[in-house]
């Protein structure tokens, strides 16, 4: 909450804004100057301060230019203070006078509605407001309609969010591309299953036009649309980072390219959400994950574990969720023809173990899910292999099916079990057991990528809708850990 106070005081003209304001909201005075003059009201020629409280709290946006042309006004008694209890004042103002439409508005809105506040903001912004239930929201177009009403002269047009608000959460989303289109491949189509099924991470390691793109963007589709709650949390996202607000159930699918920096991952700036917050409850995709520079890629791992990204600065730390599902991919060599039959690669050794270590141990071990993809034979291209291709409705059922199974077991998904959860959830037989042991020691695998595939595997037995992990779930679990295999 800020609160605006101004003060008018004895001496020459002047106009002072203090409260930590950054450069746009020190500009408002001169914006709000005009505005309140060509609304047709004088602009007092006395010592102006305002003050935005609290005033160790950096301010920033346009959000401002319009509680301070009010504050101004009422401290010049051409409103009356009491018109101003309970009530919250956000929009941009134009030198015209006219309300512009805000950003980064929907996360103040949806806490102006806790606090029972009557919120006056610019008629531009009705769409976004109208996504919280249950707010008291008045519109304006202009400055002058708005000193009008506190006056009691006319009244504000009120926003009925509540049917909009349903509207909008009910709405089919967009089509989204299908597994359909997808020719071959089915350890990746298999590999994504599991992956929508349990909320696991998946690496997707082939040779270019593989499929690891097409892959990745058919995702979404296979995941169940977002409750209203979690679409709420997501557009106040993207409102945070500045976006027009998504409406709908759709998940996000945020795909950054590879130059990509710490700060725009993770979040940073004014303390604004990254690609991270902004993949929150849907998909992550990184293409040419070894091309990644070294530190934004370690500033995944925690993430990655918490669910959550902390933005420390000298005076400030932020928090912003960041429940992403992280889905990666890469050429299995620096040519990306590495295994070719045609011998099209000529990386040597030391290359490809060089090329590979770009990505560190840590990081590739909190990825549950890799599958090495072949290059899509020639009949696949032409059209002339036989393929009952699934679509991805019917994948989502059963992915659907998954996960209220898990649900109701434990309350979240497999991919969010804690180790104590996954000794208790993910019970093996004893043949299991001794399966498990025997690719721990051929593999190498830690004691991190141990709980993971057990996570898979119980996976696997949800898709099947089976009490129990039976062996070939294990032994698909194991085989979907491909870059922990010894070289050779």
């Amino acid at each position: 909450m800020v609160r605006v106070e101004v003060h008018l005081g004895a001496g020459l003209p002047a106009f002072n804004l203090v409260g930590l304001p950054e450069a746009v909201v020190r500009e408002s005075k001169e914006r709000v100057r005009a505005a309140i003059l060509t609304a047709g009201y004088d602009f007092p020629q006395r010592r102006i301060t305002v003050n935005l409280s609290p005033a160790d709290l950096p301010k920033e946006g346009g959000r401002f230019d319009l509680p301070i042309a009010v504050g101004i006004l009422a401290a010049d008694h051409k409103i009356l203070p009491e018109a101003l209890k309970c009530r919250e004042f956000y929009g941009e103002l134009s030198l015209g006078g006219a309300l512009r439409e805000t950003r980064k508005l929907l996360p103040a809105l949806i806490a102006g509605a806790k606090s029972r506040s009557e919120m006056i903001l610019p008629a531009a912004n009705a769409l976004e407001a109208s996504l919280v239930s249950g707010a008291k929201l008045r519109l304006a177009n202009h400055l002058a309609e708005v000193v009008a009403a506190l006056k009691g002269k006319r009244s504000l047009d009120a926003l009925t969010s509540a049917a909009a608000h349903s509207q909008h959460f009910q709405s089919p989303c967009r089509s989204m591309p299908d597994l359909v289109d997808v020719r071959g491949q089915y350890a990746g189509k298999r590999a994504l299953e599991i992956a929508a099924a349990g909320e696991h991470g998946l690496l997707l390691i082939g040779p270019p036009g593989a499929g690891k793109t097409l892959l990745a963007q058919r995702l979404p589709g296979l995941l169940p649309s977002l409750t209203e709650p979690e679409a709420l949390e997501v557009a106040s996202l993207e409102s945070a980072a500045g976006r027009r607000p998504s409406i709908g159930g759709r998940r996000p699918f945020r795909s950054p390219p590879h130059t990509a920096s710490v700060a725009a991952l993770i979040g940073g700036g004014a303390l604004r959400p990254g690609e991270l917050s902004l993949a929150h409850l849907g998909v992550l995709f990184l293409d040419e994950l070894p091309e990644f520079p070294r530190n934004a890629l370690e500033a995944l791992r925690e993430p990655l574990e918490s669910g959550a990204v902390v933005i420390a600065r000298l005076k400030r730390t932020c928090e912003f969720p960041a429940r992403f599902q992280l889905v990666a991919a890469m050429n299995p060599c620096p040519c990306g023809y590495a295994g070719d039959s045609r011998g099209r690669c000529h990386c040597t050794a030391e290359q490809i173990v060089r090329y590979r270590n770009r990505i560190s141990g840590p990081l590739i071990d909190r990825i549950d899910i890799h599958v090495e993809l072949m290059a899509l034979p020639v009949e696949h291209l032409l059209g002339e292999a036989r393929e009952e291709a699934e679509s991805s409705a019917a994948v989502a059922r059963r992915v659907a099916a998954a996960r209220e199974l898990q649900l109701k077991r434990q309350g979240k998904l497999n991919a969010r079990l804690a180790p104590a959860e996954v000794a208790r959830r993910c019970a093996l037989a004893r043949e299991s057991r001794a399966l498990l042991g025997t690719a721990i020691a051929r593999l190498g695998l830690s004691a991190r990528a141990y709980h993971r595939v057990l996570k898979v595997a119980r996976t696997c037995a949800d898709l099947r809708g089976d009490a129990d992990i039976r062996t070939m779930d294990v032994a698909e679990a194991v085989k979907l850990r491909a870059l922990d295999r010894p070289a050779g």
